[in-house]
């Protein structure tokens, strides 16, 4: 059994209008080709969907019973039409993004506003988590795609760059380091530092061993704390420096701490978007991702 969407549709009208005339004036079709829709499915079915006469057409009683069906199946593909086009068209759509606490605390906050401006029918859901669950919650699919620090490659997630960055140190203004513009880490050695526990502080000293000037340095962090924000506080109260990414510089400003570059040498962060491999994202999620990228 073949059944066409143009024979459904040549159906509905039939039974509504009651004439081959209108009916195909309505289609856009010739009468003849109105005739020949309609007597295809009723081979096709074995059924004989309309009586007719010399006078009028209308549905016979085995017609009567199939009308409501095939309407609503026209209805329902009317509806799923209009769905795609409203997803293409960006009108509607979900985009559920994963991050790491201080990029969802300072940049991605901004980017979803302006994102907001352009498509205020799409919900952005931002779940913000440590830095090493982003990767989960895009292997569980609980999120389109996250965004984060450069981690071991997996084959079920590809990822896009998103920036790269030099470490900036974090002190307070009148610390006298702060009078100069850029700083050097064998300035840093001594002072006393507040890092992130776990994976930041292993990758930037193994990042630091394998330079030139790598012997000569040595992390020896006077605390050891869970979040950006705890060691900005700290900074605040006179406690020791920190050392982070630049695009922390709101939340720095918010804590009245200035920032500086670190070079000679400069230790690099790479960022990027990851997302499961195989799986095309929806547009709305594309239009986010891409937004995403210009802003950095």
């Amino acid at each position: 059994m073949n059944i066409s969407l143009r024979q459904l549709r040549a159906f509905v009208e039939l039974a509504k209008t009651q004439s081959f005339t209108v009916a195909a004036q309505n289609l856009f079709i010739t009468q003849s080709a109105l005739s020949s829709l309609i007597k295809q499915m009723e081979r096709s079915l074995g059924l004989q969907l309309f009586d007719r006469s010399t006078r009028r057409v209308q549905l016979s009683d085995v017609g009567k019973d199939l009308y409501p069906l095939v309407d609503k199946i026209l209805l329902d593909l009317g509806s799923v039409l209009d769905e795609a086009a409203s997803l293409k068209a960006l009108k509607k759509g979900i985009v559920r993004i994963a991050a790491p606490q201080l990029l969802s605390s300072t940049v991605i906050p901004t980017v979803i506003a302006q994102f907001h401006q352009h498509y205020p029918d799409i919900q952005v859901q931002l779940y913000d988590c440590g830095v090493e669950q982003v990767a989960n919650k895009v292997l569980a699919a609980e999120v389109d795609f996250g965004v984060g620090p450069e981690r071991d490659s997996s084959v079920e997630i590809q990822s896009t760059l998103l920036f790269e960055s030099p470490f900036h140190v974090v002190l307070p203004p009148q610390h006298p380091l702060a009078q100069a513009e850029h700083l050097s880490w064998q300035q840093l050695q001594g002072q006393a530092l507040i890092l992130l526990q776990g994976q930041f502080t292993k990758r930037l000293s193994g990042d630091l061993d394998s330079t030139e000037h790598g012997p000569e340095l040595n992390l020896k962090p006077a605390h050891l704390v869970s979040f950006m924000s705890t060691a900005l506080s700290m900074v605040h109260a006179g406690l020791g420096l920190t050392v982070c990414m630049p695009y922390a510089r709101p939340l720095v400003e918010r804590y009245g701490l200035v920032m500086r570059p670190i070079s000679n040498p400069a230790v690099y962060r790479r960022f990027y978007i990851y997302e499961r491999s195989a799986r095309t994202l929806a547009p709305a999620a594309t239009a986010f991702k891409n937004r995403l990228l210009d802003a950095f």
